[in-house]
């Protein structure tokens, strides 16, 4: 039998890997926590809600803005295999980093299959280069942006930071403090061979021009590649092989595995200011550029 991708023969194969809602008991444990969750959060914290950053509906993003001025930024982009959930759902990210005295602006995005993942990545660096240009008028310092993702959300934060900024939009070349990519997917190969397919409608020019595990270039942005320790084994290696191509690169990274969590916990650090997660977030866009 013919190889889909890598040893994998079969599409049970494959989605025994990257279908993550079969990865766990009961998905709808985590689907709850995000959606009360980020209720309370809009409840609690003071927050600017859906701030148009493109001319379509669904190009608005969510901001949450630290208690003092001037401050540092984290801007998150979510998962759902880019066909599903809003920011809505993630307003929660916001939680540990405001207490760090940090803004949070969560992003919201058109989804698969009504754009494609063209018009998904262009939307995200819209939004990026939205807040870059803005940001000051919210709270929040540009100089201190830190971007982040789970998921599909993790994607678009490795395509981001290939982005050519300065050709494309005017900014600096790499305007970004920091990267935070969670359970990312860098190789869209076996998405085409999933279950998903009928709804991603991935063809080999959206596959090559959107995996990001292929198109590293050097970045001055430093990266956390960070994954639940109970992810499905794509997932490890899908992080680990974007991790050597962007220190081979000559960038600076930091692996980060999470014993113990799953693909769904594995963004719950941002809701500690504790965390291994927020903590990064801190040191990055606090660190000094040269």
């Amino acid at each position: 039998m013919s190889k889909l991708y890598r040893q994998f023969t079969t599409q049970a194969e494959i989605d025994a890997q990257y279908d993550v809602e079969r990865s766990v008991p009961d998905f709808m444990v985590y689907a709850r926590h995000y959606i009360e969750e980020s209720r309370a959060t809009r409840t609690r914290l003071r927050c600017e809600l859906d701030i148009p950053y493109g001319p379509t509906r669904a190009e608005t993003l969510d901001i949450f803005p630290a208690a003092e001025p001037n401050a540092p930024v984290f801007v998150f982009f979510h998962g759902g295999y880019w066909r599903m959930l809003t920011s809505k759902e993630f307003s929660c990210v916001a939680l540990g980093l405001n207490q760090l005295g940090i803004t949070t602006v969560v992003v919201n995005y058109e989804l698969l299959p009504k754009v494609s993942l063209d018009e998904i990545t262009r939307q995200s660096r819209s939004a990026v280069a939205w807040v870059l240009r803005n940001i000051q008028h919210h709270g929040g310092d540009p100089k201190r942006v830190v971007v982040g993702g789970h998921s599909a959300g993790g994607h678009l934060t490795a395509m981001l930071a290939q982005t050519q900024w300065s050709e494309d939009y005017g900014l600096a070349p790499d305007p970004m403090a920091g990267a935070v990519m969670v359970s990312g997917l860098f190789d869209l190969h076996p998405l085409r061979y999933s279950c998903m397919q009928p709804q991603l409608q991935f063809d080999d020019g959206v596959i090559q021009r959107n995996s990001p595990l292929f198109q590293v270039r050097a970045s001055a942005t430093p990266a956390l590649v960070t994954w639940g320790g109970d992810e499905p084994d794509e997932f490890r290696r899908q992080s680990d092989a974007y991790l050597a191509a962007w220190k081979e690169a000559g960038n600076a990274a930091k692996r980060l595995e999470q014993p113990g969590a799953n693909h769904f916990t594995a963004i719950y650090g941002f809701e500690d200011a504790k965390s291994p997660l927020c903590q990064w977030v801190l040191q990055a866009a606090n660190t000094p550029r040269s």
